[in-house]
């Protein structure tokens, strides 16, 4: 059967493919009654009188027993073993009912042998049409039908990936390519693999005359502004996205189905990271010893592997959790061994706030750069435990700094956040006092050279957004955000991680870099981005049908609705055009030191109310919820 006219059967609707099989079986019933009657008589007879009676029984009984008997369900798949043995179930109840009306009992002017031909011949009927669909229409009608269960892929890119990618497919079982969409005006109307290239203007209307249910980007080297604008024109589409990875991860010149990857959340962001500055690199880590506090979490551990790609001499590995520390060290040893590196990984189980441990690790093993990543980070757990933010994230700073001054470490940088501009929170609070802590540091010394580098929410670190998203997207929903009016800014992990080691190198001390990281985003619309890209709909007062709901469940203690970079308003620009400098005041460190004293006793006291009216006299742009109190307090207040 030609393609064509597979293609029309195909595109039948379910109810009309049972109207047909159902009507073909009908007219089986009359035909083996008209065959019946031959075979007895042995001349062809037209019913009269009685004889319709034959007729009506065997549409009366055949039909519905078929019915009952699930020949209908799912008729063009019906087409095997369990198709027949159905056939034959349902034609043993008809053969008993028919039978006994016209053999048993007999009709006037119908011959008894008629109840017995009859079934027969209708069973024989109804077998053979499916067998037909089966045998006679060949293998490649039955490749159709399971084609009908596969997805249908629009791959876009009909250049060499898409053709891999395209031969790749023709050997699933799960996914059909339906056609192939490319920027090139020059591929436009032509045909690849009997396939043809679209051009992507109405990518969404071309998507749903063709029945896609997900569009294969096989574009790896389009820059991410490009991939943006093709997800957000098929985004209100009912189609799954999926990418194949960069070109670097192609360079073996094979692609497989397994190659394609999820979305990435940073596609929609659609802002191209801009190449490092390999000198600013490698200035303070090649060849040097080099400490990552925190290095079990997402910013320490990525720091890890960036600077390990630089080689340095010595790589420390300080880290307050067991786990976390054990796993960096073993995936690290394992990039050395399988790149041939030399550098020496030295794991060190410490927290930054305990002094006496700090000055012998410090001492002992002389780094000339530490990256201070060690914080609690999440603004909800450090907002009702402020006394343990204060003691990790101040005075874990202060420590950590204190000893790298009396070890001679040359650069000291501090992962700082955006949430130590006109703090709402304590986490934000804590940080901004790292911080200030740091600049009165530096302006008192300079044997040691510190810096901050302050930047935005990174995709995909422990409690991003993203991973939530998806995971809820995944288990039906509902995708829950804080407040509809929520903006954050995002950058990729490896991005900032980059980012966070040339600025240190810039730093000639006391510098608070800031990040650009693009354009706010909606986290309303972030959510809604990724179910429709996912090949859902949203379910709202506008769509009730849609399949996944986006819940507002209110903001939480201490987060705000719109967050900042910047507490002035005039940074100044850097040799890299992703990295600003500002300007932000601070307390000499003559007036900050007994103001740190009084916050110590505090946290020995363990008086929230004081710490916090303690942190805004530090913090002057601090606005507290003072309904949020400390969960030990809350306890001993019972």
């Amino acid at each position: 059967m030609s393609d064509k006219f597979q293609d029309q059967v195909l595109k039948i609707p379910r109810a009309g493919k049972r109207a047909i099989a159902l009507v073909a079986d009908a007219i089986a019933c009359i035909a083996s009654v008209l065959v019946a009657f031959y075979l007895r008589l042995d001349y062809w007879v037209f019913p009269e009188g009685l004889q319709w009676l034959a007729i009506f029984a065997s549409l009366v009984f055949a039909l519905p027993l078929f019915i009952t008997n699930g020949l209908y369900r799912a008729i063009f798949r019906y087409s095997g073993w369990p198709a027949l043995g159905a056939i034959v179930r349902a034609g043993g109840l008809y053969t008993l009912a028919y039978a006994t009306v016209f053999t048993v009992i007999g009709v006037t002017t119908v011959p008894r042998t008629i109840g017995i031909i009859q079934p027969m011949l209708l069973i024989g009927f109804i077998g053979m049409s499916r067998v037909v669909v089966r045998f006679v229409l060949g293998g490649g009608y039955l490749a159709l039908l399971q084609m009908s269960d596969r997805r249908r892929v629009l791959i876009y890119g009909a250049g060499g990936a898409g053709r891999q990618l395209a031969a790749a497919i023709s050997n699933s079982e799960d996914m059909y390519v339906v056609g192939f969409v490319d920027d090139d005006p020059l591929l436009r109307g032509s045909v690849l693999n009997g396939k043809n290239i679209y051009a992507p203007g109405n990518l969404q209307e071309l998507t749903e005359r063709l029945e896609v249910t997900d569009i294969l980007l096989a574009m790896p080297s389009a820059s991410r502004r490009r991939r943006s604008e093709i997800l957000h024109s098929v985004k209100s589409s009912d189609v799954t996205v999926r990418m194949l990875p960069a070109v670097a991860d192609l360079a073996h010149g094979r692609i497989a189905v397994g190659d394609l990857r999820e979305l990435d959340i940073e596609d929609l962001l659609g802002r191209d990271p801009v190449p490092p500055n390999q000198i600013l690199l490698a200035k303070n880590v090649t060849g040097k010893s080099v400490m990552v506090t925190g290095a079990g979490g997402s910013i320490g551990s990525e720091l890890c592997r960036q600077i390990l790609t630089l080689r340095p001499k010595t790589l420390l590995l300080l880290e307050m959790g067991e786990y976390p520390l054990y796993a960096i060290h073993r995936e690290l040893e394992g990039a050395i061994e399988a790149d041939g590196l030399s550098t020496k990984i030295v794991p060190l189980l410490a927290s930054v706030a305990d002094k006496n441990r700090m000055e012998l690790i410090l001492s002992t093993w002389a780094p000339d750069t530490v990256y201070h990543a060690a914080a609690y980070k999440h603004v909800p757990l450090v907002e009702h435990n402020p006394v343990e933010g204060v003691k990790n994230n101040v005075f874990g700073t202060l420590t950590a700094a204190e000893c790298a001054i009396h070890a001679g470490v040359r650069d000291f940088v501090l992962i700082s956040t955006d949430k130590a501009v006109r703090p709402t929170n304590i986490m934000g609070t804590t940080k901004r006092l790292a911080e200030m802590i740091l600049q009165a540091l530096a302006d008192r010394q300079t044997k040691t050279r510190f810096s901050m580098v302050r930047f935005g929410n990174v995709l995909g670190s422990s409690g991003s957004v993203v991973p939530l998203f998806r995971e809820q997207v995944r288990t039906g929903g509902p995708v829950t955000i804080t407040h509809a009016e929520v903006t954050r800014y995002f950058m990729t992990i490896r991005e900032a991680a980059q980012l966070v080691v040339q600025a240190g190198a810039m730093a000639q001390g006391g510098d608070v870099f800031v990040l650009d990281m693009g354009d706010p985003v909606k986290i309303a619309d972030l959510a809604r981005n990724m179910i429709e890209l996912s090949g859902l709909s949203v379910r709202d007062a506008s769509n009730p049908d849609g399949d996944i709901e986006i819940s507002v469940v209110g903001l939480r203690p201490g987060e705000k609705l719109y967050e900042e970079l910047l507490i002035g308003d005039d940074p100044l620009p850097t040799h890299h055009e992703r990295i600003m400098k500002a300007h932000d005041d601070f307390l000499k460190w003559s007036d900050l030191t007994p103001q740190l004293e009084r916050l110590r006793q505090d946290i020995d006291k363990n008086d929230v109310v004081s710490l916090k009216s303690r942190l805004k006299e530090l913090v002057s742009e601090f606005e507290s919820n003072d309904e949020v109190v400390d969960f030990i307090t809350l306890e001993r207040g019972r």
